[in-house]
């Protein structure tokens, strides 16, 4: 199973993995823009936008695009995220010329129908409404907004109600021509398919979109604070939220070996001290997230408001006794899990796809999982004592949910 890379003369760049034991191919086209890169008055958009590269082009209506797909008994969808916007489908691999015809068709000529954009305003905000309205889902958007206050990077990716309902049609086309130009496009494809085949559908349905420089980001920095909201709920939602690491980082796979140790599973220290032994959460978990230029580290619980001020000492207890002492047996085993993970994603042409686009945009090249296993079973006990000092000892982000009674005074993480 080969990993093969192209560019076009434009400049956009091709990387495919041939898996010829299957009968499938999944697609994606990654662009390199997301929240982070809006502006404060224009935070939604790149979501809005998203939204509605499926809401018609020139050629195509709404439901033309949905039912071509489906003929063939495909699936074509999209997200966004702080960084990326990926348009993604999976179909038989006789059909990967109409996927890429679909795909270069709505990232090219998608209309922005005033009508079509007032439904999927409307459908927006209520996703924004359901966001708000559960506690351990909006409680990540203020961990963002406080470790990155007043930066793109601290934004909500879905944006605000007042901000949605001010896009303009002409504002999502700008928005399509500014970022979506081959040097921010990643076109990957992972399955029964030949990477000549794909580079020649690509270049003729995305070989004439014209060359543009790439952008260039301002750097994230880290900051770190605290916020308390009151709700009447039956739980306080507790996010204790670290300066982590990026993706480039030396630190990086030592950094995922501490957030599995620490509450990546059943057996890990969290779950094992908070939840088995005391019984006082239901969920309790330890988790990395990454960035090009940055990342988090974070620790999240929800456990009853009498419950704070005992659950958060021993959220710090745990964090020391890792600085202290980690056995060989729990570091064979976090290794174990980490490999598995790499691993059975392979059994996936999807996830396949989505991780040779995003080693592309990262690295510059694929990154084999053979090279991935091996950086794994470098990481040591010392690596992981290293990295959780780093993390540890950074200023803590600190978020609650829920009945703030005393959660204030009990809610701090001198580490």
């Amino acid at each position: 199973m080969s990993i093969t890379v192209s560019s076009l003369n434009n400049g956009l760049r091709i990387v495919s993995k041939n898996v010829p034991t299957v009968e499938t191919v999944s697609i994606s086209a990654w662009i390199n823009v997301g929240a982070r890169d809006e502006s404060k008055e224009t935070n939604g958009i790149s979501h809005v936008l998203e939204h509605m590269a499926f809401k018609g082009t020139k050629k195509r209506t709404a439901f033309d695009i949905a039912s071509e797909i489906e003929a063939v008994g495909g699936h074509l969808n999209a997200y966004t995220s702080r960084e990326n916007t990926s348009y993604y489908a999976k179909v038989m691999k006789k059909d990967a010329a109409l996927v890429i015809d679909i795909i270069g068709d709505i990232i090219q000529n998608s209309i922005m129908d005033e009508n079509e954009l007032a439904r999927e305003k409307a459908v927006i905000i209520q996703e924004i409404k359901q966001t708000n309205d559960t506690p351990d889902d909006i409680i990540f958007d203020h961990l963002q907004n406080q470790a990155y206050p007043n930066q793109s990077m601290g934004r909500p990716i879905l944006g605000s109600k007042k901000l949605v309902q001010k896009i303009t049609p002409e504002a999502l086309i700008q928005c399509m021509k500014k970022f979506y130009c081959p040097s921010q496009i990643i076109v990957a494809a992972a399955g029964n398919i030949k990477h000549e085949a794909l580079e020649m559908l690509v270049r003729k349905s995305l070989g004439t979109l014209q060359r543009q420089p790439k952008k260039i980001r301002k750097r994230a920095i880290y900051d770190g604070g605290t916020y308390v909201e009151h709700r009447e709920i039956e739980q306080v939602h507790l996010l204790i939220g670290l300066e982590g690491v990026s993706y480039h980082d030396d630190d990086y796979y030592a950094a995922s070996a501490l957030a599995t140790l620490l509450g990546g599973g059943m057996s890990s220290r969290l779950f094992q001290e908070i939840r088995e032994k005391k019984g006082l959460a239901y969920s309790v978990y330890s988790f990395l997230s990454c960035y090009s230029d940055n990342g988090l580290f974070g620790i999240y619980a929800g456990t009853s408001n009498a419950d704070v001020p005992t659950i958060v000492p021993m959220i710090q207890t745990e964090l020391k006794k890792i600085i202290d002492l980690i056995s060989k047996k729990e570091l064979y085993r976090t290794r174990a899990q980490l490999k598995a993970g790499i691993l059975m994603s392979l059994e996936s042409t999807s996830a396949q796809c989505e991780q040779i686009a995003r080693h592309l945009y990262l690295y510059g090249k694929p990154i084999s999982s053979s090279k991935l296993i091996k950086a794994i079973d470098r990481v040591d006990i010392p690596s992981i004592q290293k990295v959780a000092e780093r993390i540890f000892f950074s200023k803590p982000t600190q978020i609650s949910i829920g009945p703030s009674k005393g959660v204030e005074k009990a809610f701090r993480l001198n580490t």
